[in-house]
């Protein structure tokens, strides 16, 4: 049982899937054998939550998303009202309201060959949304998972820099691998150096005497949910520590939790075989979710009273209010 198991929904049999504009039943859901992301992996993505009938954090994930562009040079070809306007497109499409997890994908679009040079392209970006109905499985939260350490080690910058959202995932993929044969639910990964950096689709944190602790983050995606969890930490007075720490450090902290979009905070019961903390008690873990999910309330229902002005008729009479995101 892992972070990212979700409890079965049959209402996701028949979603539509939004590509490239256009949206068609799932089964029908297919890009080109000679898209890039297919082909090398060549991609970026945000995965996003409705609650509540607003999006959580929109904001912050189109800044990640629009940043991850950049930097790989992908031209998407819309801009973030434009983004905005599809992803609202796909959820109303779906009746969908709360307790939705929603995929956003953009590769460099379709080559004329298998190649990575982007000399090949055809056209623009293939740009695909899925939603779906999930809630995550409690039985992960309730008894906490399980991590094992890979020998597979999160790569530096001038390697694959880990800030990235990209859809390269492979080495993630290998430490999962690792860690499941090992018996464990996911993968706990070091940076180069041998400190702690993350986990193969999650953000690390450990609590110590008090304190919490995670990566520099120079070793790992910079998580919505992380930024969110240390901010609510620091509101709450207390002491927070973005710095190298060791797998010593890990085995002897009071908890240890991970998080992530879907997920939220989950706790971790063991790592390496070593139970974590004197028993199931997990105090501050639990005091920062529902700091946590207090601040996913509020930023969702900010998106549906936006959403809701940007539809409603002017005071004036006619037209509607332009639909806007902020960065």
């Amino acid at each position: 049982m892992g972070t990212h198991d979700a409890l079965p929904d049959p209402r996701n049999a028949d979603v539509l899937v939004w590509i490239n504009g256009e949206l068609v039943p799932r089964e029908r859901a297919v890009v080109s054998v000679f898209d890039s992301g297919f082909l090398v992996g060549d991609g970026i993505w945000e995965g996003i939550r409705l609650h509540d009938g607003g999006f959580a954090f929109l904001d912050r994930h189109l800044d990640r998303l629009f940043g991850g562009l950049a930097a790989t040079r992908i031209e998407l070809g819309m801009s973030r009202a434009d983004v905005v306007a599809a992803l609202r497109e796909v959820v109303d499409a779906n009746e969908m309201d709360d307790a939705v997890h929603v995929r956003l994908m953009v590769t460099r679009g379709d080559k004329t060959t298998p190649s990575q040079h982007p000399s090949n392209l055809v056209g623009g970006p293939n740009v695909v949304i899925t939603a779906e109905h999930k809630v995550a499985d409690p039985g992960a939260r309730e008894r906490g998972i399980s991590l094992f350490t890979a020998t597979v080690r999160r790569p530096p910058p001038d390697t694959l820099d880990q800030r990235l959202n990209s859809h390269s995932k492979l080495h993630e993929v290998m430490a999962l691998l690792q860690a499941t044969s090992a018996g464990a639910d996911e993968a706990l990964m070091l940076d180069p150096t041998g400190a702690v950096a993350t986990c193969n689709a999650t953000n690390f944190f450990c609590v110590r005497d008090g304190a919490l602790w995670t990566s520099t983050g120079q070793y790992n995606l910079p998580g919505i949910t992380r930024a969110v969890v240390l901010e609510v930490a620091r509101d709450a007075g207390m002491e927070v520590h973005e710095a190298p720490f060791t797998l010593t450090d890990v085995y002897a902290a009071q908890e240890v939790f991970v998080t992530g979009t879907f997920g939220g905070l989950t706790p971790v019961a063991t790592v390496d075989g070593r139970a974590i903390g004197p028993g199931a008690a997990r105090p501050v873990t639990t005091d920062l979710r529902a700091r946590y999910d207090a601040a996913v309330a509020a930023s969702a229902a900010a998106d549906a009273r936006r959403r809701a002005q940007a539809v409603a008729p002017r005071s004036s009479g006619g037209g509607c209010l332009e639909e806007r995101a902020t960065s």
